[in-house]
């Protein structure tokens, strides 16, 4: 009697190609694992982008009010930016256009990434008419 013999399966390698995806995985791993660690800085530096551009708005809203020398660094401070410098551009008729600017540091925290890539300053600009 013949002994029974399972059929090769489809796609059967051979013993001499059975490592190939474990290595191919190890090759290709760290690549794909450093450009996720990318996308999540560049997605953090646009979240500050975004906070920044807030800040700039939230001080253009308090100097459009009061004209007091101080009041944009105040706003940017009160509303979370403390280590955030304003830049006011405030005309002193009522009904023109004031531009605040606001520039804050962006970390990069990020494991691996921000070994690579320095701090970034964002920056952020609002316009507003001024009301007194």
């Amino acid at each position: 009697m013949i002994p029974w013999r399972r059929p090769p399966r489809r796609g059967a390698t051979s013993p001499a190609e059975s490592g190939q995806a474990t290595v191919e995985l190890a090759l290709a791993l760290p690549a794909v694992l450093l450009a996720l660690l990318a996308i999540v800085q560049a997605g953090l530096v646009v979240a500050d982008h975004v906070r920044t551009v807030h800040l700039a708005r939230e001080a253009a809203r308090v100097v459009a009010v009061d004209g007091r020398a101080g009041a944009a660094p105040a706003a940017v401070a009160a509303a979370g930016g403390e280590d955030c410098t304003a830049a006011v551009s405030r005309p002193a008729e009522a009904g023109a256009t004031l531009v605040v600017r606001v520039s804050c540091p962006s970390r990069t925290d990020v494991p691996l990434i921000g070994v690579l890539v320095p701090d970034v300053e964002v920056l952020g600009r609002a316009s507003m008419r001024v009301e007194r």
